[in-house]
């Protein structure tokens, strides 16, 4: 088997991923995906102005991790014209960057490449706004598992990007292998509910299925089908003693478990709707009383950082957190400006040439080339 691209990055043989990891669209290069005002602006400048050298340079506005770094220089060497001509010059993907910072310039003929602005700006927003997300659950997490479950939350076209954005933010647990495409091997889970409808609701029957045909994994029930989190926990656990790794968490955020509608008492203290510190705290000591101290608790359902950081500041025993749609959130958007031409600044009111001494020159390297031209 070929050696990933990631790999070899990792090792030092490769200073950047290339188009082998990021598989573009070919119809890039026909302007397909650009605005069509970069598209005209192009056919003017070759046909009135050419060979008119631009600097240009792009910013975020926020404290962040950047991520699309290694792709938006990818897509540069492969669709832009003459690459090697290029001058490029780059942060890494997982550098921490404040707001305004140039996090990339490129120097060249804007025929040459001014028609991929729009999409690099794409390519570094939806990348760093879901490694920041990621990073950010990850700090509130304080070190214990998060996993990332975000299949279900956008169009799966996206899955192998959002997978590397969410594992330069510090995830490495992620759900499907599309996830794990451009850096990793293998999808984790366990069940969905539908396993346990097929098995007309028996919890017990679904997890004996789960464990005589994957009998080599950590079997995990969802507890929270019967809406009945602890009491079913039990269940399984009694059943299957040691071989149960742990319980998985997911109450629907507009319900309340059956456990505090059998103790009324409960009501007015906490808020008891969903996946809610209260009831993984009475889960747990629950699961201890009757020695299943080895029983882990996973929890999903709306978490984001801070949620999990509600959870931590409680000391709630979670082992592991489940956060999917709150991870692909794009709120941090990218903007390219051309900010000099010839060599002599020229911008918009407003923008000017900010030239970042983090920033690291970007070699147009023999082999993307030979990838371009297969």
């Amino acid at each position: 088997m070929c050696e990933k691209e990631f790999e070899l990055k990792q090792k030092g043989k490769l200073a950047r991923l290339t188009n082998r990891t990021f598989k573009f669209d070919p119809r890039i290069k026909d302007g397909w995906f650009s605005a069509v005002y970069f598209l005209k602006t192009s056919k003017i400048v070759a046909n009135r102005i050419p060979r008119q050298t631009v600097s240009m340079q792009f910013f975020q506005k926020n404290e962040a991790i950047v991520c699309g770094m290694d792709e938006a220089i990818a897509l540069l060497h492969t669709f832009a014209a003459n690459p090697q001509n290029l001058k490029i010059w780059a942060l890494n993907d997982g550098d921490k960057i404040s707001p305004f910072e140039t996090v990339l310039m490129v120097e060249g003929y804007y025929e040459d490449f001014g028609y991929l602005e729009g999409i690099i700006d794409g390519i570094l927003a939806r990348r760093t706004s879901v490694a920041t997300h990621v990073y950010n659950v990850v700090q509130a997490a304080s070190g214990k598992q998060v996993i990332f479950m975000g299949d279900r939350d956008d169009h799966f076209s996206q899955q192998a990007g959002d997978g590397y954005a969410a594992y330069i933010g510090g995830m490495s647990a992620q759900a499907t292998y599309a996830m794990n495409e451009w850096w990793g091997s293998d999808g984790v889970g366990t069940m969905p509910h539908a396993l346990i409808q097929l098995f007309n609701g028996d919890l017990i029957q679904a997890c004996e299925a789960y464990l005589t045909t994957f009998p080599e994994d950590n079997l995990v029930a969802l507890v929270d089908y019967n809406n009945d989190v602890i009491e079913d926990s039990l269940k399984v656990a009694r059943h299957f003693g040691n071989k149960l790794y742990g319980v998985r968490v997911d109450t629907s955020a507009n319900m309340v478990d059956q456990y505090f509608l059998r103790n009324q008492h409960e009501f007015g203290q906490y808020d008891l709707r969903g996946t809610n510190p209260r009831l993984i705290k009475l889960l747990r000591r629950h699961l201890d009383a009757e020695g299943f101290q080895h029983v882990k608790i996973i929890v999903s359902g709306g978490f984001d950082s801070a949620k999990i950081r509600l959870f931590e500041q409680l000391k709630t025993p979670v082992d592991s957190y489940g956060v999917g749609s709150n991870l692909l959130k794009v709120n941090i958007g990218f903007t390219g400006d051309c900010v000099r031409l010839n060599g002599k600044e020229q911008a918009k009111q407003g923008r000017r040439y900010q030239f970042n001494p983090r920033l690291q020159p970007v070699r147009y390297a023999a082999e993307q080339h030979a990838e371009r031209e297969e």
